[in-house]
């Protein structure tokens, strides 16, 4: 078997038996294409399952060295991710293919510092939901849409993917709803009041017949709407409102569990909503609330 029909065979794993996300598929895949792709120019030969087994520690470290350079080089954080890429993709070789490659655990990649998230503030929030409605160029069930799917990210901490992976038959939406995160981990997840106005607005203002089965959110000519469209709106979003780069959708997740922090609610509470496997993930909020209050002291405290 080919390295490349190797590869086939991983990503169609990750798909259907991990249900990874589009997102993780692209990349993991990427990665590894990149990696068999060096080797191969490297040995000047195809690579096949029973090379990748013999791959060498020095090998590894010259394909990062290589992604290091050029007119692209990757981030130490990129770096990091595309070696987590290949070792998952090894451990598949060895499980399932057996062709087990032990060099691949004396590399370490490079070390990489955790970002704190970087939430918006409560007002920029609202101000985010709020701004849809003063577009000329939507019409009112396009304005409802974006609307709800922004109160569900900021309202109930989903992602977007969770958000868009709402189908009609979960509407009207109920006190909690259950969603289906990564890694296949289910978690139930509370729904405000101002959560179920703003998906029953949707409703009431949708023109489109739509199927039990099928997405609750529609794009204009009636196909599922994409994360692309809501990050774009988003952007658009932001360009209005004067915020920086970093109030991306996935900032209104950061907020929710930012703010539900500083209201004294329990990191394993947050962990419990977020859905993280690891409280470790969770902590990283900490640091935000606690730049937040060194920030309030510093600009109150009359000796500061």
């Amino acid at each position: 078997m080919t390295a490349a029909e190797a590869r086939a065979l991983w990503l169609e794993h990750l798909a259907h038996e991990r249900r990874a996300s589009p997102r993780t598929l692209e990349a993991y895949g990427f990665a590894a294409r990149r990696y068999i792709a060096f080797l191969e120019k490297h040995r000047g030969e195809s690579l096949t399952v029973k090379g990748l087994s013999e791959v060498t520690a020095g090998e590894v470290r010259a394909w990062l060295a290589h992604l290091r350079q050029g007119d692209n080089p990757l981030s130490p954080r990129s770096l990091s991710q595309a070696l987590s890429a290949v070792r998952t993709f090894h451990r598949f070789l060895d499980r399932r293919l057996d062709a087990p490659n032990a060099a691949i655990a004396l590399v370490r990649g490079p070390r990489v510092k955790p970002g704190a998230p970087r939430p918006v503030t409560e007002d920029q929030a609202r101000g985010m939901i709020a701004e849809p409605a003063l577009d000329p160029d939507r019409e009112d069930w396009e304005v409802a849409r974006d609307q709800a799917v922004l109160t569900l990210l900021y309202g109930c901490g989903l992602r977007i993917s969770e958000a868009l992976s709402l189908t009609r038959a979960d509407a009207p939406l109920g006190e909690a709803l259950r969603i289906t995160g990564k890694g296949s981990k289910t978690r139930i997840v509370p729904v405000l009041p101002a959560v179920r106005a703003a998906v029953d607005a949707y409703l009431a203002e949708a023109p489109f017949a739509l199927a039990p089965d099928g997405p609750l959110f529609r794009a204009k000519r009636g196909g599922a709407l994409s994360p692309r469209h809501v990050q774009a709106t988003v952007q658009a979003l932001r360009s209005r409102l004067g915020l920086p780069a970093s109030a991306t959708p996935h900032a209104l997740r950061h907020s929710f569990a930012t703010h539900l922090l500083g209201a004294g609610a329990d990191l394993r509470s947050i962990q419990e909503l977020l859905g993280h496997a690891s409280l470790s993930t969770t902590q990283r909020y900490t640091e935000v609330d606690a730049a937040a209050l060194l920030s309030a002291y510093a600009s109150a405290h009359p000796r500061a």
